[in-house]
């Protein structure tokens, strides 16, 4: 229970700071504002905290910090600033300005990461001073408030785990992307449908964990604290941690990535760029990629965890005629320009080594678009390639009014590339429409939907009107259409369904209308009618 009052102390006091510049209403504006000076303060914290250890060995600050001007491998990242009085906290430095603050701290910033190569291009891309038109973006006396505010709570390594600063970081995060409209799903998906895919995931230590499209990496490092839990479950206290990598398109959320593995005291590779087009994990041997031409290896990965954008139309059959990787094999096909949700999902399973297993969100109309209907659909072959393929080893079907940028459901689909046997030929889909609590201003998934979520895919098992297992015969008989909805219905004498549920059946309907309105029609002219 202390550790839970900490918690939310730390919570509460970071919604504080974030609303101190012109309080809730705009705080969303000033995210990389703030991120980037919570993420400092942090680092000042943690260097005095090594100062004070170095101290009490060579008998004084002043000595301590002379040694680690000299050697700075002494410290995880080196302040290339000090107080006046060096007893004073390093973060002092930067409280105490009081004319040109936002130049002063930029310059601050800039410093630390020059003299940290890790956090060049995280910490050094904002500009405090910027203005727009003419005026400053954030004024100093604004500013002045945000640091004060900031300097009310010491982030070192004796009054924080990094397990609860992080949390608390990522809460700032959630927070922003509830403020955020439509941009709020770039950067974050909802804590539980993390925690969801990191348990089913089931990672062990050592394992190598991609995200392409990473976001604020919040699914990469609920994948540690998934392990950290179970270690801790098995009383395993020493254990070689995850490899995570990730790569971000936009740069802002790349940075705040990278800000976010490092104040959970995590280590990780976060690439930029557009993975799509140009993804940056590779095989690499004497500096090359291995392979020439189309046959260039991409770095293959024990689990994939992935929410990328939904319905994406900016890529179309060029882009996918262009890649050199292997990634779209021609007997798949090209999903089509509409939607690259499974353009993504062939990146993916390229991205599995030979035992690995994924977990994607993906928009629901990925399950089923296309199918009854008699034309033939692009998105439909490809997903059809996947289940005669048999690498879909599972759909999880969400509740509605989860995700920041939609009301809509969304689902996951997991993949596995080495199904156990009594696996094979056979996938498992859970309709947990209903597993939610009313939230403002989302819904969310309770802990013990969680668990019961998990507990079902794990132990791959069947319950009334929540999960079914189907066979591949079953699913072509339905025309590839691998939506929960279709399998498992919900009570009729329940008096709410969720809209998207609806809204899937309709489509499904007016697919199997169109189909039959087809027939007749084909029958009417064969006999002239």
């Amino acid at each position: 229970m202390v550790k839970e009052a900490e918690n939310k102390s730390m919570e509460a006091w970071i919604w504080d700071a974030a609303c101190s510049i012109r309080g809730a209403q705009d705080a969303t504006k000033y995210k990389d504002f703030i991120l980037p000076l919570i993420f400092v303060k942090r680092l000042c914290d943690v260097f005095d905290d090594e100062i004070d250890r170095i101290a009490k060995e060579v008998g004084s600050r002043a000595k301590a910090f002379k040694l680690v001007e000299r050697d700075k491998n002494l410290v995880r990242f080196y302040i290339p600033f000090r107080p006046d009085n060096e007893e004073e906290p390093t973060w002092s430095v930067i409280r105490k300005l009081t004319d040109k603050i936002g130049e002063k701290l930029t310059t601050h910033l800039r410093d630390i990461a020059r003299e940290n190569p890790k956090l060049s291009g995280i910490i050094d891309r904002i500009d405090f001073n910027a203005t727009t038109h003419g005026v400053r973006d954030i004024e100093d006396d604004r500013l002045s408030n945000l640091i004060e505010k900031i300097s009310q709570k010491r982030l070192g390594l004796n009054d924080v785990e990094p397990d609860i600063i992080g949390r608390s970081y990522e809460y700032l995060i959630r927070k922003f992307a509830e403020g955020g409209g439509q941009s709020a799903g770039e950067f974050y998906t909802p804590k539980e449908v993390g925690i969801i895919m990191a348990k089913i995931m089931d990672p062990e230590p050592g394992m190598r964990i991609y995200d392409p499209c990473c976001g604020s990496a919040g699914l990469l490092i609920k994948c540690e604290l998934v392990l950290n839990e179970k270690m801790k479950a098995r009383g395993i206290e020493k254990f070689q941690p995850l490899k995570l990598y990730g790569q971000e398109y936009i740069p802002q959320t790349w940075a705040m990535a990278n800000m976010n593995m490092i104040i959970h005291d995590m280590e990780g590779q976060i690439e930029i760029g557009d993975t799509f087009r140009n993804p940056k994990f590779r095989e690499v041997r004497n500096g090359r990629d291995v392979g020439n031409g189309r046959d260039r290896s991409l770095m293959t990965f024990d689990r994939v965890v992935a929410n990328p954008m939904w319905n994406q139309d900016m890529f179309d059959e060029k882009d996918y005629d262009a890649d050199t990787f292997g990634r779209f094999p021609k007997d798949a096909g090209f999903p089509g320009k509409q939607s690259a949700d499974w353009g993504w999902m062939q990146h993916i399973l390229a991205s599995l080594n030979d035992k690995g297993k994924a977990a994607v969100v993906l928009d629901t109309g990925a399950a089923s678009r296309g199918s009854g209907n008699a034309n033939t659909n692009k998105e439909k072959e490809v997903r059809k390639w996947f289940v005669e393929n048999d690498y879909i080893e599972g759909v999880l079907y969400l509740p509605e009014n989860l995700f920041y940028n939609t009301t809509a459901p969304g689902i996951v689909i997991f993949l596995n590339k080495n199904k156990p046997a009594e696996r094979r030929n056979k996938m498992l889909l859970v309709n947990a429409s209903q597993e939610f609590a009313k939230g403002a201003p989302k819904n969310y998934i309770t802990d013990e939907g969680i668990e019961k979520i998990v507990s079902t895919f794990l132990e791959w098992k069947e319950i009334d009107k929540f999960s079914k297992i189907v066979t591949k015969e079953e699913i072509a008989k339905n025309d590839y259409n691998i939506s929960p909805t279709r399998y498992i219905h919900i009570s009729e004498e329940e008096e709410y369904r969720p809209i998207g549920e609806i809204w899937e059946e309709i489509k499904e309907l007016e697919g199997e209308a169109f189909d039959i309105n087809s027939k007749l029609k084909n029958i009417i002219e064969r006999f002239g009618i």
